[in-house]
This record gives C-alpha cells, sequence and structure tokens, in this order.
C-alpha cells in the first residue's frame, strides 16, 4: 500500500498560509471601500444639472389675448383722453350719434393726433345710394385691402344716421392738406344731383351745431371742401350756394 506524501511544513507555515487568504480579502474590502466612498464623494461635490424645459412657443391664443389687450388699452387711453379734455374724441354720450371706430391703420386710421381743430369740412361721399354703414365698413376694410387712403370723422346716411369712425383728436384722410386741423363730415345722397334728403340735412345741422359750440367755431369756420382744393364737393352746394349758405344758416340760428 501506497504511503502518503511526507508533509514538509512546519505547524507555524501551516498557520502563515491560512492567514494569507483573510488579509487578501480584507485588503479587497478596503479598496471596495475607498472606491466607493470616492464616487459618493464626486457625486455629491457636482450636482446634478437638470434640463430646462424649452420656452414655450406662442400659441394663437396668447396672439389673440395679445390683440385684445391691445384694444382695452386703446379704448382706456380713449377714456384718458375723454377725462382731461374740453371735448371727448368719442361722442358715445349722444345718443343720436352711433360710434364705431375702425382700427388703426396706415390706409385710413393713422392715428395721428390733430394739431387742432379750426373748421370743420363738409363732403359729399359721391356714390348715390350708398348708406353710411357702407361707408364705415369700406374705411375699416381698408386696413386689409390697401387699395385706397380715405376716411372721415363722422358719415351721415340718407335716413339720418350719423357714425362716428375715428376719435375727433386724431387726424382723417379727407382734406387734404387740411387734415391735420379740421373735422370731417361725409354725407351720402340718394341721386347724381349730390343733394342731400332732408334726413341727412337735420342731422348733418345737428351735428354741425354741436361741434361748432364745443370748438366754439364760428360762421366761417364751417367749410366745403371746395373751400379747400376746388373740388366740387359737395357736389349740390357747390353747384347752389344759396343752399349751402341756406343750411349753414340754420347752425348759428338762435
Amino acid at each position: 500500500m501506497k504511503q502518503p506524501a511526507p508533509s514538509h511544513l512546519s505547524p507555524e507555515d501551516t498557520g502563515r498560509r491560512a492567514l494569507l487568504p483573510r488579509l487578501l480579502g480584507g485588503a479587497l474590502a478596503l479598496c471596495a471601500i475607498g472606491t466607493l466612498s470616492f464616487f459618493l464623494w464626486f457625486a455629491l461635490s457636482f450636482p446634478t444639472q437638470t434640463a430646462e424645459a424649452p420656452p414655450e412657443t406662442p400659441t394663437q391664443e396668447a396672439e389673440v389675448s395679445g390683440m385684445d389687450d391691445a384694444l382695452a388699452r386703446s379704448q382706456a387711453e380713449l377714456l384718458a383722453r375723454a377725462a382731461t379734455e374740453q371735448v371727448p374724441p368719442v361722442l358715445d354720450e349722444l345718443d343720436w350719434v352711433t360710434v364705431d371706430l375702425i382700427p388703426v391703420n396706415e390706409y385710413s386710421r393713422p392715428g395721428d393726433l390733430l394739431e387742432g381743430v379750426n373748421a370743420i369740412v363738409v363732403h359729399y361721399t359721391g356714390n348715390p345710394g350708398t348708406t353710411a354703414e357702407q361707408h364705415q365698413s369700406y374705411y375699416a376694410g381698408l386696413a386689409e385691402t390697401g387699395e385706397a387712403s380715405v376716411s372721415s370723422h363722422f358719415v351721415i346716411g340718407m335716413d339720418g344716421t350719423i357714425i362716428q369712425c375715428i376719435p375727433l383728436d386724431e387726424k382723417s384722410y379727407c382734406s387734404n392738406h387740411r387734415n391735420d386741423d379740421t373735422i370731417s363730415i361725409e354725407c351720402c345722397h340718394p341721386d347724381s344731383t349730390g343733394e342731400f334728403t332732408e334726413e341727412t340735412q337735420d342731422a348733418l345741422v345737428e351735428l354741425l351745431r354741436y361741434l361748432t359750440d364745443a370748438y366754439d367755431l364760428g360762421y366761417d369756420e364751417v367749410i366745403r371742401h371746395y373751400e379747400v382744393t376746388g373740388k366740387l364737393c359737395p357736389y349740390y352746394y357747390v353747384e347752389h350756394p344759396d343752399a349751402w349758405e341756406a343750411l349753414k344758416a340754420r347752425v348759428f340760428e338762435d
């Protein structure tokens, strides 16, 4: 029977060999703990940055809201001016005047303030049979079409309807080089003669009485477009100056 090989290790050597694996395991554990501690320190030293949400893109609702805000500011400015001026820019306190302002735009309501009010200019529309509402709508539509530069502060219909299109402290595009210091009134008429209906004349007289009193204007400060440029406007009242003088006399009669 074969005998086992004799051991050449002493008891001391055997003990040392048993100790080595434990020492090695401890060293590895210490290394692992050190490595983990380093990574924890690094992570805590440099805070993580969170991604910021991209700025919101303006929506259609926001744009509409902005337009509403601009309109509100415009109306607030009108009210503020009305509180500090002798004559309110919008005659919404008069139940015989309909206020329907056209939007501010470069073609029919530039938004420029008048230098003053030194006269009132009377016109005829030159479009027989059209209404005050149609002319107000045309002025407003020029903001989109841009086909002409024209407007007036007031339009009077054949039925006597008075529509205010532009505030009284702003310019209209109606009286050429007198746009800066006059208020303009366009009058509708039923036919090519240009003669105003009785209802139009009555409404015009009432409006002229109000404005001449408010701005302290006299007989000679109520003029036709004809006095500004020589244009035959208002046509009937250029061709019939006696009718014009009779209409003006009604404004200033006691």
